[in-house]
Order: structure tokens, then sequence, then C-alpha cells
């Protein structure tokens, strides 16, 4: 295993440019720990574990089931995360999440977009998501991507036991639309997150 660049978080470079600066690019393992900073203060119900995130990560390999991305201040902070599962040609997000401080600038609606033409790469027929259905800000969100509600998995949340909404986007696309990369300010943190908990590889 290669050491950290500069001995921990490595400078942001050589990834697709987001919102304010920030640069996404593809998780490593000297991402963990800034990503569980986030998650337990995002997620402090049901955080993913530590140990969850370095099996994700262990299947982005070539030729693996994940695909993680962060998104990169200047500065080097981590301000965002997204994973994605593809099997069998299905995708489902596995986690969406920005910094609550940089809420509101896009970085939500830019790691979905990666997420959506990783997922088209890969050649998904469709991709899958939850999102908690007392939160119709999210849903509206998601369906401006071309997301469709399809069913409902009860008490999906926990410990609050609040439903999921799933929701499918048949035939992901490389060529998503520029003014919903640009227009899409509302921020996705905490509304579509997988309930790995149970199960770290959700399948």
């Amino acid at each position: 295993m290669s050491p950290a660049p500069n001995g921990g978080t490595p400078a942001p470079g050589g990834g697709a440019p987001g919102p304010n600066g920030a640069t996404l690019r593809p998780m490593r393992w000297w991402d963990i720990a800034p990503v569980m900073e986030l998650e337990l203060r995002l997620f402090p119900e049901d955080a993913w574990s530590t140990g969850m995130y370095w099996s994700e990560l262990a299947e982005t390999h070539p030729g693996g089931t994940r695909h993680y991305t962060v998104a990169v201040t200047p500065d080097g902070a981590v301000a965002g995360y997204a994973g994605l599962m593809v099997v069998a040609g299905e995708g489902d997000v596995q986690t969406i999440a920005v910094d609550d401080r940089l809420q509101g600038a896009g970085l939500g609606a830019a790691l979905l977009t990666d997420l959506i033409g990783e997922a088209a790469r890969r050649g998904c027929a469709e991709l899958l998501l939850e999102v908690r259905v007392d939160n119709p800000r999210a849903q509206r969100l998601y369906e401006r991507f071309g997301f469709e509600p399809v069913g409902i998995r009860r008490g999906y949340y926990q410990p609050a036991n609040v439903d999921a909404l799933v929701m499918r986007l048949d035939s992901p696309t490389t060529d998503v639309k520029t003014d919903l990369k640009n227009d899409l300010t509302t921020d996705v943190t905490t509304d579509v997150k997988n309930d790995v908990n149970k199960d770290p590889r959700h399948g």
C-alpha cells in the first residue's frame, strides 16, 4: 500500500472541477479519517463504521463493484463524498454527503452527477437510490435528474424508523444536462444513505 501524499490528506488535482473550486477525485484510503469526521457529524444515528469504508474501498479496484468519489476543497479538505455499487448491470447509490458548512453550493448535485456518469460507463441499465419519505425537497432534486419513484421500504432508516422511497433512473447517461449540474444547489446529504449497517456490501 502506497503512503498518503504529504503524509496525510492529499492535495486535490486530476479530478473534475466542482462548485466553489472543489475537485472531484477517487476516494483513497487516506480519505477515510476525514470522511469519518463528516460521517459522524452528518449521520449521528446511523453512521457507517471505519471498517465499512475499508470494505467498500476494497471493492474499488479495476473490475470491482464499487466507485467512491470525494469532493476536495482547494486547501485539501474533504468537503463531501459519494459511493456507487454496480452488480450485474444494476447500480445503487450507496451514500452521498456534503459538509454541512458547504451545503447549498451544488456539491451534492456534482457528486450525484459523477455517480450517474460512472453508472453509465459501467453499462448500468438502471440506477436505484433510497430517500426519506419525509424529504420532498430531495425527492424533487432526484426527479429533476430523471429518477422516478418505484416503491417504499418500510422502516428503512433506523433507529428513527422512517420509511424510504425507492427511486430509479433508467438508462443512466454520461450526458447529464449542464443546467441540471449548475442549477441544482439543494444538497442531498442525509437523504441518500443505504442501510448497510446490516450488510456493508449491500448484496
